[in-house]
């Protein structure tokens, strides 16, 4: 499997196994049946493997304090009738405002480490753990009970948190994982942070000693959100931010807070925090967040959401880096285990860049047109390459040791050869 994780880091184009065999030299071997078993027929367990790299995460990057972990759900287009797990879904990266578009492909929740990366200087949604959500027909073939997104989204967060049981997880998530019974089943063992609807039913705390039956679980309802955006007595806070690594926007919010308990006919009581944001210069419509934890700050809640847009970026960043899309299995368990390997390399590059950053001497791909402030994932990749690269090409060949200064002809070359996608 090292040997692949190598070739998949130097590989350009599609990360099959063939194209990786090609890009290590083995493409005479003749034993190269046994790479693709790996995916599609040996026994091995990747929560082993995302456990191992979530702790080895949290040593680098979170030795103390809070640890962020945001939650999302992405598509992975892939046609052909033998991807039998596939299904047609909501394509957010091909939909606008005016356009609802449908992919056929492998829709992945993924569970994402949300930390600043010290080498650049932003926040980075670092994958740790992935699990496919299967269509329902292949459900229904293989005998399994169909579980939707919150459903998948419980069973991550709650298989995370045993695994570092003495530390506080903060969950964040977008508005469809605004669900109570997933926040039920996962306030009791962490923060949980989500967009709330401004037509939310919230209530107040029941009254001691409670006067009625239905008193007993919650008290007055409360006016809605979206009727406190109009009232005079709400109270505004004004916070600015002007760092747009931050906040997705930058500028200055209005936000105001208070605590609910949130209720829905047939579903549990969750007590939250509301905070409610918005935007004196128009630039966005209000919205409004939650978290499952009554102490803390309203300025944290926003704070940390805010981390969540990182995720975003690291799958952009993987389509284009790392090859998501281009694999071409059929065979089930290498459908369920290829993605999840590549959303792992791409935490697994981070950290080997970030314990190796003196030494790799990493800095920011730049040109007359692109004063480029600090090093993206791109440019990371790039020189974990030219390091494996030089390391195993540029020997001289009087003195068997490393070219100090490369001749700019081959210094161009293998610039173009590591940032290919």
């Amino acid at each position: 499997m090292a040997a692949l994780a190598v070739g998949a880091v130097l590989a350009v184009g599609p990360r099959t196994v063939a194209n990786l065999l090609h890009t290590l030299g083995l493409a005479d071997d003749p034993g190269f049946a046994a790479f693709h078993r790996i995916l599609n027929r040996n026994r091995w367990s990747g929560l082993k493997l995302a456990r191992t790299l979530l702790n080895a995460l949290v040593s680098a990057f979170v030795p103390d304090g809070p640890i962020v972990i945001g939650v999302d759900h992405t598509l992975e287009r892939r046609r052909g009738a033998h991807v039998r797990p596939a299904s047609h879904c909501f394509d957010s990266v091909r939909s606008s405002t005016e356009q609802t578009v449908t992919s056929r492909g492998l829709r992945w929740m993924t569970a994402m480490l949300l930390v600043e990366v010290p080498f650049a200087g932003r926040i980075w949604g670092l994958p740790v753990l992935s699990a496919l959500v299967p269509s329902r027909s292949w459900c229904d073939t293989q005998g399994r009970h169909y579980r939707p997104t919150t459903t998948w989204a419980r069973a991550i967060l709650l298989r995370l948190h045993p695994w570092l049981p003495d530390r506080l997880l903060v969950a964040v998530m977008d508005g469809e994982f605004a669900a109570l019974t997933l926040l039920d089943a996962v306030s009791p063992h962490m923060v949980a942070i989500t967009r709330l609807r401004l037509d939310a039913r919230l209530f107040d705390p029941p009254p001691d000693p409670p006067l009625t039956l239905r008193q007993v679980m919650k008290g007055a309802r409360q006016p809605s959100l979206r009727a406190r955006l109009t009232d005079k007595a709400t109270v505004w806070r004004r916070a600015v931010q002007p760092s747009r690594t931050r906040w997705r926007s930058g500028g200055w919010v209005d936000y105001a807070s208070g605590t609910a308990l949130w209720h829905h006919q047939g579903k549990p009581i969750v007590p939250i925090l509301w905070v409610m944001v918005r935007y004196p210069d128009g630039r966005r419509d209000p919205e409004a967040f939650l978290c499952t934890d009554l102490s803390v700050p309203p300025r944290t809640v926003l704070e940390w959401f805010n981390r969540r847009w990182a995720m975003e970026t690291t799958y952009e960043e993987s389509r284009a880096h790392l090859g998501i899309e281009t694999q071409r299995q059929w065979a089930d368990p290498a459908v369920f285990r290829t993605a999840p390997l590549l959303f792992g390399l791409y935490s697994l590059i981070t950290l080997y860049v970030h314990q190796n950053a003196g030494r790799l001497a990493l800095s920011p791909r730049r040109a007359i047109w692109y004063p480029k402030p600090a090093p993206t994932f791109a440019d990371a990749l790039a020189r974990l390459r030219q390091h494996l690269w030089f390391e195993q090409a540029a020997m001289s060949p009087e003195k068997g040791d490393m070219l100090r200064t490369p001749p700019p002809l081959l210094r161009r070359l293998v610039d173009v050869a590591c940032y290919a996608p």
